[in-house]
């Protein structure tokens, strides 16, 4: 198996990385960390660390001055489930799941994940079904379905469902095709710009402009990266959007938050606005959602020529499930992750990963792609755009192979964790205690200079 050190070089020369910084990253700690037969620990330093290199190598084009990185794999292990670790007022999390979310049996014989955390989302499961939102009753409801017939039926009223394959099921689909064309993270020049050159600022990101439209995990990590290391970014969201709270409060550290009505004339034209000077325009929603309203990466280049434009996708953007909605549980048991975690564990049945790893790996290349690219336009010109995957990065996790044993590890509890990787900080919700940023840079250590807000709690507007 590869070593991390390898790991991250393959990740950062993909990107067309300068081979000497990798010299000066320091990854400390063995696997395994917490139970799994995969090497999630890995996959969440690596992946930290290729965005915490980013940043330093930005600093390094800015000011001329090399620094170096550091990430321990079991703080970033703790960091990629920061959501479980946050305390508010000294109090943990709520229950994480809706009533119905969760896996069922199907008359079939094959097992499906419902994921309705969002209320349209349950809506559409119970439309299928013909039954009201009672896990029994929908227990019952499943076992006169196949399990095939209602992911077709439950995505085609919009609701997000998955069908838990094996790892060589989901290789034989079309869309696992799709993706073995693909690069872990795409970078592509999408237009013709002159260089914007790099504002005043003493951190890698200072002076740049995020414009985070984004919900959940992945997407929120990356701008809580970037935020991390200096950036202004303002999180995009809708008064009638819903959100999930605990996880708003974790990812919103460091961030301004506004709301926007896009489906408002008025609305369109503050977003416009706003993107008219912004460097970074990172986004989560469905491939043309907001494309639609006038947002497409050609759309935000025209606004503004020279933007780096990142898309996140639940199963990448090719292939016939292009489009498809999709979460980090969803694609853990499309994929096969869930089916040989089970069987590893010797369970009948999916078992999940001890992480959303998918996710948080996921959102820090967002945010690595996005520094990479910035890099480039800083260099040569251009508008850009990045993309990644849940799955994509699921593809690459499952490729970095397995753990003998891996599921024996006791897993990370208590108040060790939370002594040496929480801090303390206020917000708007009250004194929070949070996982620190794991990637520790030298000369410019990563902090978030803002608390965490309730959503909409900003003017739509850059700072001053």
């Amino acid at each position: 198996m590869q070593s991390p050190a390898d790991i991250l070089s393959d990740i950062w020369l993909s990107a067309g990385g300068d081979a000497a910084a990798l010299e000066r990253v320091h990854l400390t700690g063995e696997e395994p960390q917490i139970p799994s037969s995969f090497r999630v620990a890995v996959a969440g330093q690596t992946t930290i660390a290729a965005a915490g290199l980013a940043a330093a190598e930005i600093w390094r084009l800015r000011s001329g001055e090399a620094q170096e990185v550091s990430v321990d794999m079991r703080h970033a292990v703790v960091e990629c489930r920061s959501e479980r670790y946050l305390r508010l007022d000294d109090k943990p999390p709520p229950p994480a799941w809706d009533a119905i979310a969760g896996v069922y049996k199907t008359g079939d014989n094959s097992f499906v994940r419902c994921h309705t955390n969002f209320p349209h989302h349950r809506d559409a499961v119970c439309k299928v079904l013909g039954c009201a939102p009672e896990r029994d009753k929908v227990q019952a409801a499943l076992m006169q379905r196949k399990g095939a017939d209602f992911e077709t039926a439950a995505y085609a009223a919009g609701g997000v469902v998955a069908l838990m394959r094996s790892y060589d099921q989901w290789s034989e689909l079309p869309q696992a095709r799709a993706l073995a064309e693909l690069p872990l993270v795409s970078i592509e020049k999408i237009g013709d710009a002159a260089i914007k050159p790099w504002p005043d600022g003493d951190r890698p990101l200072a002076g740049l402009r995020v414009l985070d439209l984004s919900r959940v995990i992945a997407g929120p990590v990356a701008g809580r990266t970037l935020a991390a290391h200096g950036a202004d970014v303002l999180l995009v969201s809708g008064p009638e959007l819903p959100a999930i709270p605990w996880l708003a409060i974790d990812t919103g550290r460091g961030k301004l938050t506004t709301f926007i009505e896009l489906k408002s004339e008025a609305g369109r034209a503050q977003l416009r606005e706003l993107l008219k000077d912004a460097d970074i325009f990172s986004q989560g929603y469905r491939p043309r959602a907001l494309a639609s309203l006038g947002f497409s990466p050609q759309e935000a280049a025209s606004i503004n020529p020279g933007i780096v434009y990142v898309t996140l996708s639940a199963y990448g953007h090719a292939g016939p499930w292009a489009e498809r909605r999709g979460f980090d549980s969803l694609v853990q048991t499309t994929t096969g992750f869930n089916q040989a975690e089970g069987e590893a564990a010797g369970v009948d049945g999916p078992k999940e990963l001890p992480a959303q790893m998918l996710d948080h790996a996921t959102g820090y290349l967002m945010a690595f792609g996005a520094m990479m690219a910035k890099a480039r336009q800083a260099r040569e010109g251009g508008s850009w755009h990045v993309r990644v995957s849940l799955a994509q990065t699921g593809r690459w996790l499952w490729n970095l192979g397995r753990l003998e044993g891996g599921l024996d590890t006791p897993d990370l509890v208590g108040a060790s964790v939370h002594a040496a990787f929480m801090e303390t900080m206020s917000s708007g919700f009250g004194t929070l205690q949070a996982v620190r940023h794991s990637a520790v840079l030298s000369r410019t250590p990563a902090q978030w200079s803002r608390p965490a807000m309730p959503l909409g709690s900003h003017s739509p507007q850059w700072p001053r």
